[in-house]
């Protein structure tokens, strides 16, 4: 990376976090909190879900998979907010700022894979209930997971190498509160080519996104057309209850990255970008866990029954 005298360097600065000491301070506490709570949340599902044979079906395994994924996604990021928000510099290394774009995208894309992956199994259970057991084995359930994985993985890899040789010519402050395509890509020396690929990621993000989001909805229209068959209102109360929690996490997630990847030409402000990313980046994997928990009967009744065997557990090591 070429700074304006000529010289190389080799680390971009992130300019969208508070200038003050005390207003880092007071962002710095919430987003560790939030952090821990995802890191802990997440591991607690999964915890759980292996603990407990009733909770070993493809729901919960999927959401024992995303819960997995969520904690590497929001640790590609956080973890250097945090250590910005304390730092004077707030820099990352052109190295660090390629791993960290890698990661994001390649957890994020395979979250979302495995997010319409969910939503067919929520088709298959209601729409197909005597076969789904038939079809949705144990081992169709890890060749799903492993193929969104292996997909999230290799989807980011050209646009990574690309902009890897890319000659980043203008100022090195980064308007953003984590390395992403569209800010890093603003840094690179414009000419046609540069342009055109912008264009080209542009148009690759809005396909995955909306083949995403078509898919999804495709599976819950069939879904709908099958619940409004029950004749009984308990029946279709019951039927959708184990969708709800599903659609929330997916709209909450995609409605923040639709704002940020379908935007195309559009430009927010840099209050907007900021906000919007921490949409999809903190607030939507930290509600998750609460939503898989919090609205599940199965999880919640499972976690009372593991926090009781602890409280019985303590007490008898006292007396010993």
């Amino acid at each position: 990376m070429r700074s304006p005298n000529g010289t190389t360097a080799q680390e971009f600065i992130f300019s969208a976090f508070p200038h003050s000491w005390g207003e880092s301070v007071i962002c710095f506490v919430p987003l560790l909190f939030i952090y821990a709570f995802i890191v802990v949340g997440n591991l607690v599902i999964i915890t759980v879900v292996q603990l407990n044979t009733h909770l070993h079906t493809p729901m919960y395994f999927f959401i024992s998979a995303l819960s997995f994924l969520e904690i590497w996604y929001t640790t590609a990021t956080i973890p250097v907010m945090l250590s910005s928000l304390l730092s004077e510099r707030r820099s990352i290394s052109l190295n660090g700022c390629l791993l960290q774009m890698y990661f994001f995208h390649s957890t994020g894309i395979s979250g979302m894979c495995l997010l319409t992956v969910m939503a067919f199994d929520r088709y298959l259970a209601i729409c197909n209930p005597l076969r789904y057991p038939t079809i949705m084995t144990p081992k169709l359930c890890t060749q799903l997971t492993l193929s969104c994985c292996i997909c999230g993985f290799i989807t980011p890899l050209p646009e990574i190498a690309w902009i890897s040789t890319l000659p980043f010519c203008r100022s090195n402050r980064l308007e953003h509160i984590f390395c992403d395509f569209l800010p890093v890509l603003r840094l690179a020396c414009t000419d046609t080519q540069a342009i055109v690929m912008i264009q080209i990621v542009d148009i690759v993000h809005a396909m995955e996104i909306i083949t995403t989001m078509m898919l999804v909805f495709m599976s819950y229209v069939g879904i709908v057309a099958v619940i409004l068959r029950i004749r009984s209102a308990e029946g279709r109360r019951k039927a959708f209850s184990t969708c709800v929690s599903h659609l929330t996490v997916f709209l909450l997630f995609f409605g923040n990255v639709a704002l940020t990847y379908l935007r195309f030409s559009a430009t927010y402000s840099l209050f907007w970008d900021t906000a919007i990313a921490l949409g999809f980046t903190v607030l939507s994997p930290f509600f998750n866990p609460i939503i898989y928990s919090l609205r599940n009967k199965e999880i919640k009744e499972a976690i009372k029954k593991h926090m009781g065997q602890v409280k019985t557990f303590f007490p008898k090591t006292r007396d010993l």
